[in-house]
C-alpha cells in the first residue's frame, strides 16, 4: 500500500454519477485514500451561504453532517440515500476519508478548479453518454476535463436509462 491519495468523485447524483462512484469504489480506492465529492450546483442556485463560498467553493463537508438534511439544504443540495449509503460502507471497509464539497457554476470549469484547488491525485466522473447534437451544443463535460485537468481522470461509462441501482448495491 502506498501513499493515501485524494481521489475526487464528480457527483450530480445521476446513475452515471453513481456507477462512477461505484466503479471507484470497485476499482481504485484503497484503505487510508480520501474521497471528495465534489458537487457541481447550477449558478442560479441560490442556498444561504453561496455568496460567502462562491470563489473557493463550499468548505469540506464531512460525511456524518452530509447526511444531516439541514447541511444539505444549507448548500443547496438533496443527495441520494443510495449515493450515502455506499460512502458509508466504504468509508467503514476500506476506512477512507469520506468529505464533499460544493462548487457553483460551469460544470467543466469549477471541476477543473477544484482539481487545483484540492490538489487531487484523480478524478472519477460519469458520462451521460450524449448524443452528437447535445454534445455539441450543450459541451462535453467529461471530455472538457480528460483534455484540461491536471491529474488523471477517469470517465465511466454508463447508460443513465438502464437501471444502475442493482450494481450499486453489490
Amino acid at each position: 500500500m502506498g501513499k493515501a491519495r485524494l481521489v475526487g468523485i464528480g457527483m450530480d447524483f445521476s446513475a452515471t454519477s453513481r456507477a462512477a462512484l461505484k466503479w471507484a469504489i470497485d476499482n481504485l480506492i484503497e484503505e487510508d485514500d480520501q474521497i471528495i465529492i465534489i458537487h457541481v450546483a447550477s449558478p442560479k442556485a441560490d442556498p444561504p451561504n453561496k455568496q460567502l463560498f462562491e470563489d473557493t467553493g463550499s468548505p469540506s463537508i464531512p460525511l456524518d453532517e452530509f447526511r444531516e438534511i439541514n447541511v444539505s439544504k444549507h448548500y443547496g443540495l438533496n443527495p441520494d440515500k443510495e449515493v450515502l449509503n455506499m460512502l458509508d460502507t466504504v468509508s467503514k471497509v476500506k476506512k477512507v476519508t469520506v468529505v464533499a464539497k460544493v462548487y457553483w457554476g460551469d460544470a467543466r470549469e469549477r471541476l477543473c478548479d477544484a482539481v487545483d484547488h484540492l490538489k487531487l491525485d484523480t478524478l472519477v466522473i460519469g458520462s451521460r453518454g450524449l448524443g452528437v447534437l447535445k454534445r455539441v451544443l450543450l459541451g462535453s463535460v467529461s471530455k472538457y476535463l480528460v483534455r484540461n485537468a491536471s491529474c488523471p481522470v477517469t470517465v465511466v461509462k454508463g447508460n443513465p436509462h438502464s437501471c444502475l441501482s442493482k450494481i450499486c448495491r453489490k
